[in-house]
């Protein structure tokens, strides 16, 4: 969907066009478990939506997501930090994580990818509410030559296994190597899917509960939402669901 920059009455009527168009090649009596006042569901074909709006209709809709606080280092020995809210654990087996950062408006990848490109290491860490703030600001695109650690005044902490440097007084730090770094979609990339294998970890024994977990009380962690929104995991609204009777632990 393509808007008239001038706004207003115009973009209105654009709006209300293009959502004609919409529901004109929906198909006829879409289910709608939670039907509106009309009694109808939204339906969106993707095929006809302008990127920028299918990324607000996604990110909008598929919340809460973690955010990965991601520090790398350059072949030339630049610290990196910057956040990521498209990132989620793939598997146990062997521990992996997954990024995906997306290509910068002017077809350039990030420093992020361009880094674990050269050198093939990440630090993945979790962010806290109280380093709200902190993150936002690692946010904006500095040049690459600039060290969001310096420039933001983060303090940081020496890896263990990895070159590039974790975030100090976070509650969690993954230490990763590269496992595969894949442009998507491959004929035109909007972003760069990163996998990293976690070889060590580090946790803030004041989040463990007594059997040495982190415990989702005291995890105090910053959840990505739609627009300028973010969450927290910490609420009184989160609750115990046991796994079905029978299912083999």
């Amino acid at each position: 969907m393509h808007l008239p920059e001038d706004g207003g009455a115009a973009c209105a009527y654009a709006i209300g066009e293009y959502w004609a168009r919409v529901y004109d090649a929906a198909p006829p009596n879409v289910p709608c478990a939670r039907p509106n006042n009309n009694g109808v569901c939204m339906f969106l074909d993707f095929s006809q939506v302008d990127p920028r709006q299918a990324y607000s209709w996604l990110a909008s809709a598929v919340i809460p997501r973690p955010v990965a606080w991601v520090s790398t280092v350059s072949a030339a020995g630049v610290s990196n930090l910057a956040p990521f809210s498209f990132f989620q654990m793939i598997t146990g087996k062997p521990p992996t994580v997954m990024i995906s950062p997306l290509v910068q408006r002017d077809g350039s990848i990030k420093d992020t990818v361009r880094n674990v490109q050269e050198t093939g290491q990440l630090v993945v860490n979790l962010v806290s509410f109280d380093m709200a703030d902190a993150m936002n600001e690692t946010s904006f695109s500095y040049d690459a030559d600039v060290s969001e650690f310096e420039r933001c005044g983060i303090a940081s902490a020496p890896s263990t296994l990895v070159l590039p440097a974790r975030v100090a007084n976070v509650p969690v730090s993954l230490e990763c190597e590269l496992a595969s770094c894949t442009p998507y979609p491959a004929d035109a990339p909007s972003c760069h899917i990163v996998l990293g294998r976690v070889l060590a970890a580090h946790f803030d024994e004041s989040i463990l509960n007594d059997k040495q977990l982190p415990d989702p009380v005291k995890l105090n962690l910053l959840a990505r939402m739609g627009g300028d929104w973010y969450g927290r995991t910490r609420s009184d609204a989160n609750f115990e669901l046991s796994r079905p009777r029978g299912w083999a632990k």
